[in-house]
């Protein structure tokens, strides 16, 4: 890392209240944006109306992702891979959508999605004195995490029944603060269009988070009210154009998880720990599903959006530990960080916040055999099974005292999950079943209490086959049937996988428990440190990213790499000669439409392109919008410099990469006659 890039990472530790000269670092809330930045730097000085309007074009995928509102009769754009689980759950062996796309003639023709909901932004409230109000300064860190969590639960059940409103207390700042999002919800949510696989992810895992790219990363779905399309105020135009070099761009989505408020000492627990944990155990799945994908053409339908997942975020693991394991980075967070506490000990007033550091030390230290003790088993079946058991135990308590997914104001968005008649195929969760089994005999071993009676005898391939066999679970009348049944009919259920989850479930809870108080002590400490970021440098910064909906600004931007300049922008001429240049190469195969199409389709126009703007996972599906909110892309990936954005980010080679407007609307009228599509776009 150079020395430019080191500053800006060390700015941002002491929480600057201002964005360094150049540097388009920044996930901003939507109640806190940079105006002064955006004025001094772009001339640009959005107003009250234009973030509102933006706010609300803007909608989040419960599945992960971003989207937003593309027409007034409830067009919804977002990325191929962001829709891919609705793509799955709607195709079968005879109509294979995830692979070979899809496209509605008609609104009869659009697809219902069978547990999808979206998520539309309306209000934010700050509640943090509330939250706050809770933890008094005498209590042990569990008794501050029940009398938090009840007041938070409070809190949520209070503003839904009193808006009907999706209502969520997120914790930003890493405690710092607490904020009530309140979201209109949408699950009647029909696909409209898809294209196939092999241009939404062109270049496959060689190309992902890589560039130049040739992608048409996109897809469409509606929103439904009344069994009619939704009559939508707030959506966004559509660029004739789409983007010029340096033109300033702005992103709006909700970036999944960032650390970059994180201690040197939990950074090296990621680095050393953490993450080779979860990288060793993404390669195992990946593994697993590849060999599982071996049996077949259907088999590999069947393993390839778990195994694409899987893939992405091993992909992504290796780029954020790599970043970890350069000694510049820990260099410069080391510096920044004793700069800080110096601070602190130099001003009476601040001194105590200093303890927040060792506190969160002492936490680290309890982390690794939390990590390797509590269960983890990846099997939908099991899954349904463990929230039953859990739901139905946590129902015997009062709404605040049951644990936060369980309690009264999460319960349609849970239920719509847990009822959910997306298919489920016995041969996959047998193999995955499996492969967790033989994993949780392995770190605990073989003669662990509990291992043994999950195990019942058998081996771990056996007890899979034999619990799949057996499980009623895939039937939605036999879950609803086993929730209505209560606590009381749990006991006498004979369905190998609840006995599986009730013999796993108590020490679940167990590590939970241990877990949720350590998060507890890293909440107060964090507050500390985000009370002596705001002390020292301002409060008008942007908390770490929590998948909710926030702000980037950047332009478009070429960088080097190797000594070599990366243009901006790449056309649909472009995607040809990228299939051209790997003969026999699956992955850059362009599907038929595409190369039977080739003759109409004006080479010319842009296709992909990136922008310095600071993104993250759960970003994906995000609109890319010029100053007059026009759409002019659609975020998909970052390149393999943006992988450290978990912990640092820095504008000089760092890039979110886009679908140019102008590609989606060319595909459309060109590749898969739907014109009367892109004609809905932006009106």
């Amino acid at each position: 890392m150079n020395r430019t890039a080191l500053f800006a990472f060390a700015v941002f530790v002491f929480g600057s209240g201002s964005v360094r000269a150049g540097a388009d670092e920044g996930m901003w809330l939507f109640n806190n944006l940079p105006l002064e930045t955006l004025k001094n730097r772009f001339g640009f000085e959005p107003d009250a109306a234009w973030s509102e309007h933006l706010m609300k074009s803007c909608v989040r995928f419960n599945v992960g992702g971003s989207a937003s509102f593309v027409s007034s009769d409830g067009l919804v754009l977002t990325n191929h891979h962001v829709g891919s689980d609705t793509l799955f759950k709607l195709s079968t062996p005879e109509r294979n959508i995830l692979e070979n796309g899809y496209l509605a003639r008609s609104n009869a023709e659009e697809l219902p999605a069978p547990d999808l909901e979206l998520n539309q932004l309306l209000n934010i409230v700050d509640v943090t004195d509330r939250v706050n109000a809770a933890v008094k300064a005498d209590m042990a860190a569990g008794a501050a995490m029940l009398a938090r969590r009840e007041t938070i639960e409070a809190i949520q059940k209070e503003a839904l029944d009193q808006s009907g409103l999706r209502s969520d207390v997120v914790t930003l700042y890493g405690g710092g603060r607490y904020h009530l999002y309140q979201y209109k919800k949408y699950t009647d949510v029909r696909l409209v269009w898809a294209p196939e696989s092999a241009t939404a992810f062109m270049g496959g895992d060689a190309d992902n988070f890589e560039y130049p790219r040739y992608c048409l990363d996109a897809c469409i779905f509606r929103v439904y009210e009344n069994g009619q399309p939704a009559k939508i105020e707030h959506f966004l135009k559509w660029s004739q154009a789409g983007p010029a070099e340096d033109e300033l761009v702005f992103v709006a989505g909700n970036p999944g998880r960032t650390s970059r408020i994180l201690t040197v000492d939990a950074l090296k627990y990621q680095r050393d720990v953490r993450m080779p944990f979860v990288m060793n155990l993404l390669r195992r799945r990946e593994i697993c599903l590849q060999q599982f994908g071996l049996n077949g053409p259907e088999a590999k339908r069947r393993a390839r959006d778990e195994l694409f997942g899987i893939q992405n975020s091993r992909k992504a693991y290796t780029g954020m530990l790599g970043g970890l394991q350069n000694p510049a980075i820990m260099a410069a967070k080391t510096a920044a960080e004793a700069r800080l506490r110096a601070q602190l000990k130099a001003d009476p007033k601040l001194a105590a916040l200093d303890s927040a550091w060792d506190e969160i030390e002492a936490v680290v230290a309890q982390r690794p055999d939390l990590l390797v003790k509590t269960p983890v088993v990846n099997s939908r079946l099991f899954e349904i099974a463990e929230e039953i058991v859990q739901m139905l135990e946590e129902d015997q308590k009062p709404s605040g005292q049951r644990l936060p997914e369980y309690g009264d104001a999460g319960r349609e968005s849970l239920l719509q999950q847990l009822l959910s008649d997306a298919p489920i195929y016995a041969d996959l969760e047998t193999a995955l079943l499996a492969d967790s089994l033989a994993r949780l005999a392995e770190l605990r071993g073989g003669n662990d209490p509990m291992v043994e009676a999950v195990l019942a005898g058998q081996s771990p391939a056996d007890r899979a086959a034999s619990a799949v066999a057996g499980c009623t679970l895939a039937d939605v009348a036999a879950r609803k049937a086993l929730i209505d049944g209560g606590i009381a009919g749990l006991s006498s259920c004979k369905d190998p996988m609840i006995q599986i989850a009730i013999a796993i479930d108590p020490e679940i809870r167990k590590y939970r428990k241990v877990a949720d108080e350590l998060a507890e002590r890293e909440r107060q400490a964090y507050a500390k440190i985000a009370e002596a970021q705001f002390a020292t440098a301002g409060a008008s910064t942007y908390p770490d990213a929590t998948f909710t909906l926030r702000l980037a600004f950047g332009t478009v931007k070429a960088y080097d790499e190797n000594g070599q300049r990366v243009e901006p922008l790449t056309d649909i001429a472009g995607a040809f000669n990228h299939q051209d240049t790997h003969p026999g190469q699956d992955d850059f195969q362009l599907p038929r439409s595409w190369n039977d199409a080739k003759g109409r389709i004006d080479g010319a126009t842009p296709y992909n392109f990136v922008t310095t703007c600071d993104i993250i996972g759960g970003n994906s599906g995000s609109p890319c919008v010029n100053q007059n909110l026009e759409v002019v892309g659609l975020i998909f990936d970052g390149n393999i410099q943006s992988l450290t954005a978990d912990y640092v980010y820095t504008d000089e080679q760092s890039r979110a990469v886009c679908v140019h407007s102008s590609a989606i609307r060319e595909a459309l009228r060109t590749i898969y006659n739907a014109s009367h599509i892109a004609e809905q776009l932006g009106r």
